[in-house]
């Protein structure tokens, strides 16, 4: 049975065109892949299908109805409800209060019946197996408990069709597999599911059918068994997979960043010492928790180095703060781009030019032509998909906002970069975009340090590859390794 048909959706923001003929159907127990790059429409159409945003054209059909959502209370009344990355929840409140939040049982006095609230939501647990606790706090949650939270909203809010918006972007391979078990139980208890994903390891392990959106429009639609992977990406980016991770491996120069017996008791970094040549992109991989985001935030000055020393071209350098690094002419480049690397209420042109504003300063203030010229010529430059530099960075997609994050160094003109996972939540196409800056980068002379946890593409994109474990450097591959070799170490006992 068909739950969900959308017809031809089109939708404008302004004279921009999100959605030119969106098209899609799901039926109930199916694992709907909606797939594309940054840009294409995915959110959007979801967001229309949620009663987010109202479409300008086109039908959506619901159980073979037409209907027109107006808010998420409607989507959720005629049983949608949507999964975001970023959590929703009230994180004070307990696991049964948020699941319940807007419906609580209530006595005749108006007062909030916790107890009843707490055993529903314990039965609710027990029933999908969830490794939660009703009355566990949602700020101690990790990020797969907090979605675990929200599908049990959904589910106790009678929903017929889940919708999960990158639900694995930020989680661990055993989290993972937690959220593929309830997926599963999700669809042989009949319900709908529609599932974006830009990880392509994952589509053979949870889909069934799949849509692919390019340029605001489907160019596919069908039986994901009947199509190679190689082929998605064609339909999604237009090109060979191959071109994707092609770049050239150049010969490094001279040391621009040593890392010399840093230790952080703080975050367990134990006697790190490595170094980063001009020219070179090395890689860093690791287990999470392995210490790999702790070491950038030390060389960064966010974290205090409790022992050893950073030397930048060969000179010692006391990095206490941030703004030491970036006088020193280091970039970090955080896997958390919309809460420590942009200002998402603010211009592009404003986070473009904010880690170098008095290169745009005029007896003390700023001039805004040369700031909207300067990252203008940037933003072209590094093929940004923008309006305007007056565009909010907020507003932007995943890969066009990590552009942005780039450019902001770039503008500072640093010459070492701490890239910590910077493909997250980026499609195919942004990522194959921020490879090739990242080459270019490196034939301008940059040093790169790039962590990451898509082991394939530290293998193509590196030229060596460090590995990590319980905050020790446990071992170094040289380009060509296996994965098998880079698990071994990231798992092994740590080198004396």
């Amino acid at each position: 049975m068909v739950l969900l048909e959308l017809r031809n959706i089109e939708k404008h923001f302004g004279g921009v065109t999100a959605l030119r003929s969106g098209n899609l159907a799901v039926a109930a127990g199916e694992v709907h892949l909606l797939l594309g790059e940054n840009g294409a429409g995915k959110s959007t159409l979801m967001k229309i299908v949620a009663g987010i945003v109202q479409r300008d054209g086109g039908q959506m059909l619901w159980n073979g109805q037409e209907v027109f959502l107006r808010t998420p209370a409607e989507a959720a009344a005629i049983g949608i409800a949507m999964v975001n990355q970023e959590s929703l929840l009230a994180p004070h409140m307990t696991v049964a209060e948020n699941i319940f939040l807007g419906r609580e049982e209530r006595s005749p006095l108006g007062w909030v019946n916790r107890r009843a609230i707490t055993e529903k939501a314990r039965r609710l647990i027990e029933q999908y197996q969830f490794p939660l606790d009703a009355e566990w706090r949602v700020d101690k949650l990790s990020p797969a408990g907090r979605q675990m939270v929200e599908i049990c909203r959904a589910i106790q809010h009678g929903s017929s069709l889940l919708i999960f918006d990158e639900p694995t972007s930020s989680l661990s391979d055993t989290e993972t597999q937690q959220v593929f078990r309830i997926v599963r139980d999700l669809k042989a208890r009949q319900m709908g599911i529609i599932y974006i994903t830009h990880r392509m390891d994952e589509l053979r392990a949870i889909g069934d059918r799949v849509t692919v959106l390019r340029d605001g429009g489907t160019v596919h639609t069908g039986n994901l068994a009947d199509i190679p992977t190689d082929q998605l990406i064609r339909h999604m980016v237009g090109r060979e997979v191959a071109q994707i991770y092609e770049r050239e491996h150049l010969q490094p120069g001279a040391a621009a960043l040593e890392v010399r017996g840093v230790s952080v008791v703080k975050s367990k970094l134990k006697d790190i010492s490595l170094t980063l040549r001009k020219g070179e992109i090395t890689g860093m991989a690791g287990l999470i928790g392995a210490g790999r985001t702790e070491l950038c935030r030390a060389i960064f000055g966010i974290d205090r180095i409790d022992a050893g020393e950073v030397l930048v071209h060969g000179e010692a350098m006391k990095i206490r703060t941030p703004r030491d690094a970036v006088k020193a002419g280091i970039a970090l480049v955080t896997e958390d781009r919309q809460i420590s690397g942009l200002a998402l209420r603010l211009p592009i042109g404003a986070n473009v030019t904010m880690a170098n504003t008095e290169r745009i300063s005029r007896f003390g203030f700023l001039d805004l032509a040369a700031q909207n010229r300067l990252s203008a010529e940037l933003g072209q430059k590094m093929r940004l998909k923008a309006a305007s530099p007056a565009q909010l960075a907020g507003t932007l997609s995943g890969g066009n906002q990590q552009k942005v994050v780039i450019a902001k160094w770039l503008f500072r003109e640093a010459g070492i970069f701490l890239f910590d996972e910077p493909t997250r939540g980026i499609d195919i196409g942004a990522k194959a975009e921020v490879f090739e800056l990242m080459s270019e980068l490196a034939r301008a002379g940059a040093a790169i340090l790039m962590v990451s946890s898509e082991l394939p593409e530290l293998m193509h994109v590196a030229d060596r590859i460090l590995v990590m474990r319980q905050g020790r450097i446990s071992g170094e591959l040289a380009r060509g390794c296996t994965q098998e070799q880079i698990m071994k170490l990231a798992v092994m006992e740590a080198a004396a």
